[in-house]
């Protein structure tokens, strides 16, 4: 018997759960219930075909083993079959009786089945007004009748019996049969839920399967499911295929579930147990930032996208993103997603730093690595300065050019430019402005700009025009003949005096000065202009001071030791209420102003030497005119 059953669990062809198919049982005639001293034919049957080989018969746990799938029975007993291809059948409970009346149930029946009654007696020409009951109470409809039948009936525990009239020598009396519980096959077990996990990870797949099988003898009947968690039916509700695909599971799916399974036509619904299902959260890890642009390079003014990932993470996850320094997130999205992203538009210089993002799905947050972020600024546009040695740019100065962008990050290159041709460029690696240098000649009168440019576009200054008067010979010239002019006459030098002083008066007044400077931020070119004058320093500017007659103090300064043709000092007071620079003035209302005027002897060599020098202009200017300080002048006068 041991090896029998081995050979069994072995054997192909088993169902889902490894057991094979319950062999089916049939009774002809097909009455539970029989006469004494008639005979019952069994059939044993592997699902939809007969048994082959030897059956194993049972009888009240009596077994015995019969070669053939029939025997044929005449005494009463709860009866099962076995074949080599089955399982152990269903017990069929066959009744001999020797009561005169007896009631009759056709067999097989299944849940859902309808069943025949039939009020059988043993001389049944005698047998008349036949009544059937249910637990005592009469079925309605069912007086005189040979037979009734009952729709859709159930595994219940409900006993049937009936009655019938009996005429003995023209008595009549009422019989009654036993009581007969009808035998209702299962057309199905309870299903039985099955998860593909019963402790699934968040966002993965579940699959749930409500199993149950249908009896082989019932292969037409069609079954349809439905799946429920706690309260609430899942899915679309009813349908024909026993299994329910969840795509992905979150924690608050975690909860009790059951399913349920039943014919088409309603008439059996059974359902499973419940099965607990708890979803199980995956802590996130490794935080990714990215940045785009790639690598955090950023112009002023350009979108910047903070994207924020994790490799692992279920359930929502809370994302934010941090810059270092500041106390507040820039922002912060919840959502059932590995990464999400944050548009920080229309960057400044002062979004520049160190940023990190963090994610948290309950577990605590995990922080990113830190990126820095650069933003550059594109120069603005530069402002040209030209700076020349003298009031006037004559040729042999040197010319200095400055060009300065207010804005912009370094390194930055500038390219100097005279009527739109190079002269050359100068580079400023730590910001600020760089200047180019030029030795004039006639031919470098005109218009000048100049370009700055950090790789982030090229903006282009103003132009500035420069006038160049002669050489610097001309500068000489022109004082040794004002010397000169003051020498041959008294009148000549108080007119020269009165000059000078009307030079310096327009100079404290914000008289005509030549700058080469724009000033202007715009890169708008400027409608041209007189020439500009070269104002290498701003004067130093006085109170106005009253003219009065010039007075000689003393003439002829050591003439004959020098090479000083002739020289003279004149003194000439000024009245001022306030005269803080000359204390010792003889009243305080008068200031002292004095002229040191001297002319040179001419040697041979002069005219070579002048050719040398012409660049020196504002040097022969201080040889040939000498200040003498003011408190000095009054020691010694």
């Amino acid at each position: 018997m041991r090896l029998w059953l081995l050979l069994l669990i072995w054997t192909p062809g088993r169902g889902q759960s490894g057991v094979a198919p319950k062999a089916v049982l049939l009774l002809e005639p097909p009455w539970s219930t029989t006469f004494k001293g008639e005979k019952v034919t069994l059939t044993c049957r592997e699902s939809h075909s007969l048994a082959q080989g030897n059956t194993i018969w049972y009888r009240d746990m009596k077994s015995w083993r019969v070669r053939g799938n029939k025997i044929q029975i005449g005494e009463s007993g709860n009866y099962k079959c076995k074949t080599q291809g089955s399982s152990l059948s269903d017990a069929v409970h066959v009744e001999f009786s020797s009561d005169w009346l007896i009631l009759q149930a056709s067999h097989p029946v299944f849940e859902g089945d309808d069943v025949t009654l039939r009020c059988q007696g043993k001389d049944d020409k005698k047998a008349n007004k036949k009544v059937y009951y249910k637990d005592g109470k009469q079925l309605p409809n069912s007086n005189n009748l040979d037979s009734i039948k009952l729709n859709s009936v159930s595994r219940d525990n409900s006993k049937y019996h009936c009655t019938a009239d009996r005429t003995t020598f023209l008595i009549p009396y009422e019989q009654t049969s036993k009581s007969l519980s009808i035998q209702v096959q299962e057309l199905f077990p309870h299903p039985v839920l099955k998860a593909s996990s019963s402790t699934p990870v968040e966002g993965s797949a579940m699959t749930l399967t409500c199993e149950t099988q249908l009896s082989p003898q019932k292969p037409n009947v069609q079954l349809q499911f439905s799946f429920f968690r706690d309260s609430q039916t899942l899915g679309s509700g009813w349908s024909r295929s026993p299994k329910l695909q969840i795509p992905a599971m979150w924690t608050e799916d975690s909860g009790s579930y059951w399913c349920e399974a039943e014919t088409v036509t309603h008439s059996v619904k059974k359902r499973s147990l419940r099965s607990q299902i708890h979803v199980q959260r995956v802590p996130v890890s490794n935080v990714n930032l990215e940045i785009q642009p790639t690598g955090g390079q950023l112009i002023e003014g350009e979108n910047m996208v903070l994207i924020c990932s994790v490799a692992q993470g279920s359930g929502n996850v809370t994302f934010s993103w941090h810059r270092e320094g500041t106390v507040r997130s820039l922002g912060r999205k919840t959502q059932r997603s590995l990464l999400a992203e944050l548009q920080v538009p229309t960057v400044k210089e002062r979004d520049a730093g160190r940023y990190y993002c963090a994610a948290d799905n309950v577990h605590g947050p995990i922080l990113s690595t830190r990126i820095q972020v650069t933003v550059r600024i594109p120069v603005s546009c530069p402002v040209l300065t030209l700076r020349a040695p003298g009031p006037q740019a004559v040729v042999g100065d040197l010319l200095e050019l400055h060009c300065e962008a207010p804005r912009g990050s370094p390194p930055i290159l500038y390219q100097f430019y005279h009527e739109n041709v190079t002269l050359g460029n100068s580079s400023a690696p730590s910001g600020g402005g760089a200047s180019f240098n030029l030795s004039l000649r006639a031919e470098h009168s005109g218009n000048y700009s100049c370009d700055a440019d950090n790789g982030l576009g090229a903006q282009r200054s103003h132009r500035v025009s420069l006038s160049i008067a002669g050489t610097s010979g001309n500068r000489t010239g022109l004082t040794t003949a004002a010397v000169t002019g003051l020498l041959l006459s008294i009148l000549g030098l108080a007119a020269a005096a009165a000059l000078l002083h009307h030079a310096r008066t327009r100079r404290k007044t914000g008289g005509p000065s030549a700058t080469g400077t724009s000033s202007s931020s715009e890169c708008q070119e400027p409608a041209l202009s007189k020439p500009s004058r070269i104002d290498p320093q701003e004067p130093i500017h006085s109170e106005p001071l009253a003219l009065m007659e010039p007075e000689p103090v003393y003439g002829n300064v050591n003439p004959e030791d020098s090479n000083q043709i002739y020289s003279q000092v004149w003194s000439i007071q000024h009245t001022k209420e306030n005269s803080a620079n000359c204390p010792r003035m003889h009243q305080k209302d008068e200031e002292l102003t004095v002229l040191y005027s001297e002319l040179k002897k001419i040697h041979p060599d002069d005219s070579a030497r002048q050719a040398s020098n012409r660049g020196r202009v504002h040097e022969d200017d201080e040889e040939n005119y000498e200040n003498v300080p003011c408190v000095s002048l009054a020691s010694d006068h």
